[in-house]
């Protein structure tokens, strides 16, 4: 893992996180900026496989919507694929089977604490569904903003900034805002599902 453009202080912290994260069954990969991400990103997801993924600042930040979105991407973009459906309810149930039986779910997350533990958190819970069961492969992109000390910690970024932040992008947007209503700590999983790509910059909320 080359952290080059860290301080020594920031990489022992990663340095501890990721031998933790490993211990919890997740398999963290460090990314310099996020031009690395998205390479490391569609490193890990093999031509042809079934990619969905949940609303997130920080995959768009790295380039990966755009990417997925082009005419010439290698893989098999089931979003596209829902949000094809004009009626909303089966829009609905399509987008939970589709996104069920994706290869690969990508997303983010709110916080990730040094003994290894994960915080994600969901209006609707239409992310955390699929972190927690279903697709064979979940992949998670955050950026270092996210890495806190503790779990407590972790809590106070989700209630001081992450929400707040969220609520007022999709209000200036139009939308009616957001609320915290699912949370999920991710305690650990089985080997091999779940990778963290962990970014050294700031990105999403």
């Amino acid at each position: 893992m080359s952290t080059g453009v860290l301080s020594p202080a920031d990489t022992a912290r990663i340095q501890r996180t990721f031998a933790a994260l490993r211990g919890r069954g997740v398999e963290p990969v460090f990314a310099g900026d996020r031009t690395e991400a998205l390479r490391i990103v569609l490193g890990l997801i093999p031509p042809g496989a079934a990619v969905a993924h949940g609303s997130s600042m920080t995959l768009k930040e790295i380039g990966l919507v755009d990417y997925l979105e082009r005419p010439d991407s290698p893989y098999r973009y089931l979003n596209a694929e829902w949000l094809a459906e004009n009626d909303p309810e089966r829009r609905a149930r399509l987008r939970a089977r589709l996104s069920a039986e994706a290869d690969y779910f990508l997303g983010s997350v709110q916080a990730i604490t040094e003994d290894g533990r994960v915080i994600g958190a969901d209006g609707s819970g239409s992310r955390q569904a699929f972190y927690v069961f279903g697709p064979p492969r979940v992949i998670w992109v955050a950026g270092i903003n996210k890495l806190v000390p503790t779990l407590e910690d972790g809590f106070r970024r989700l209630h001081e900034v992450a929400v707040p932040l969220e609520d007022a992008r999709i209000r200036q947007s139009g939308g009616s805002g957001t609320r915290l209503n699912k949370i999920v700590i991710y305690e650990g999983e089985r080997p091999g599902r779940i990778s963290l790509v962990l970014v050294g910059e700031p990105l999403g909320f």
